[in-house]
């Protein structure tokens, strides 16, 4: 099998040198371009079994990574990072980041198989999305913020979302309000769990490390939460579930115990999946425009691939108050 060490020998290059000139990923002069590209030719290279032409890296496709492909949130994002993908000419490949640095969806990172790459999974290196990210791969990092020229970040309002749930929670008259927690190394999470602790102490209502659980942003996890807190017996007034699903999870847990969510417990989620109006009682959330996120993810990438970055450090979207009937009336 010919490897790229060929292809640096019979060019007369470094193996760097050979890897910079095929991947346009280096500062490699023409004419040593064209010769790599050439010795490639003759010995049939093909990258990691990558047929593709080696005088153009572009492959027309979008990269989408994603914690789990499974769920509804992450429905939604994919079908709006799709739709806008496909208006714009673009075949899109989305993927998990199960497995983090020995996954897919790393050693796509880390080979260029797409044009530019949309990343919403926390469990992905640092270290990785960076040294992936350049003029020829753009990436839009999405509810995470990393420092760099070619990373695009976009998130939403995580911290000032989980303020106005809280808030809206103590406008209620409730005072000992739970938090239901995602994955703790979630770079929403954090913010989330922020905007709680913060909106507690801006109404004088002291900190309770107790009234936290762990959920970890899947329906089971707010189903357990809620199970424990039934047998301790000390039930709160009302629940900040870090994402909706969590929310689901724990109202059918006090259903099942027979109580009445929005009378005997209060609860409000985040994310306002579709599922949230149609539970019984319809869920209290906060609102984050999923699907507009991944096609300003799209539309931000295809102007990036043109040269036009975007001048901002990050990109901030709005997180709304939906008030249903889960913490009873206002």
């Amino acid at each position: 099998m010919v490897t790229i060490k060929d292809v640096a020998k019979k060019a007369g290059v470094s193996i760097s040198t050979a890897s910079y000139a095929l991947n346009n990923s280096g500062p490699v002069s023409a004419e040593t371009k064209e010769r790599v590209i050439k010795a490639a030719e003759e010995l049939k290279y093909r990258p990691n079994g990558n047929a593709r032409d080696l005088k153009s890296s572009k492959t027309n496709t979008i990269g989408l990574i994603v914690s789990d492909l499974a769920g509804p949130f992450f429905s939604e994002l994919i079908r709006g990072v799709q739709e806008a993908t496909l208006a714009s000419g673009y075949d899109l490949m989305a993927l998990s980041a199960i497995g983090g640095f020995d996954s897919t969806a790393a050693k796509f990172l880390k080979e260029k198989r797409t044009d530019a790459m949309i990343i919403f999974a926390h469990n992905l290196d640092d270290n990785l999305i960076k040294s992936a990210a350049r003029q020829d791969m753009p990436i839009a990092l999405l509810d995470r913020r990393l420092s760099s020229k070619y990373i695009i970040n976009i998130e939403v309002d995580n911290f000032n979302g989980a303020y106005k749930a809280v808030e809206y929670l103590i406008s209620l008259g409730y005072k000992r309000i739970a938090y239901i927690s995602g994955s703790d190394d979630s770079y929403d999470n954090i913010k989330r769990f922020e905007g709680y602790k913060a909106a507690l102490e801006a109404y004088g209502i002291g900190y309770a490390p107790k009234l936290c659980y762990k959920g970890n942003f899947i329906e089971a996890g707010g189903y357990q939460a809620a199970k424990l807190m039934l047998l301790q017996n000390d039930l709160p007034q009302g629940i900040f579930a870090a994402n909706d699903e969590m929310a689901i999870g724990a109202m059918e847990a006090f259903d099942e115990a027979g109580l009445k969510v929005g009378k005997d417990i209060a609860i409000i989620g985040f994310d306002d999946i579709r599922l949230a109006q149609y539970v019984d009682p319809p869920l209290t959330t906060i609102k984050q425009p999923v699907y507009e996120m991944g096609c300003l993810a799209v539309r931000l990438l295809m102007q990036a691939l043109q040269g036009d970055f975007p001048n901002e450090e990050e990109i901030i979207l709005p997180a709304e108050l939906i008030i249903r009937k889960s913490c009873g009336e206002s």
